[in-house]
């Protein structure tokens, strides 16, 4: 029999390079994905409520041309009691639907 045919043992190279890719595998598992799903939360929410606030701006000034010219013309105004007083109101129903520490746990 030939030396190239026998099963070799694992030497100690490969065991140590096994054992610090194995590491590397787990730091990565336990450390670094956690870090990467919360920056990819925090990058995403801030995106989404970026859009939401430019797209809820866009409708109110949208609204309030849409008033200024067909609903209130020459009383610009009015609009603005109509804007004001939705706001008002919604403002209102948000904080009518809050609810004290103690009960939202």
């Amino acid at each position: 029999m030939t030396e190239a045919s026998e099963p070799r043992d694992s030497d100690l190279v490969d065991r140590l390079l096994g054992a610090f890719d194995h590491l590397l595998d787990v730091v990565h598992d336990r450390v670094l994905r956690p870090i990467t799903v919360v920056a990819r939360v925090l990058a995403y929410g801030f995106i989404i409520v970026l859009a939401a606030v430019v797209l809820v701006v866009v409708i109110v000034i949208g609204f309030m041309r849409l008033l200024d010219i067909y609903a209130f013309h020459g009383r610009e105004w009015l609009s603005y009691v109509v804007v004001g007083g939705a706001s008002t109101l919604a403002g209102l129903i948000i904080w009518r639907r809050r609810r004290p520490l103690k009960l939202r746990k």
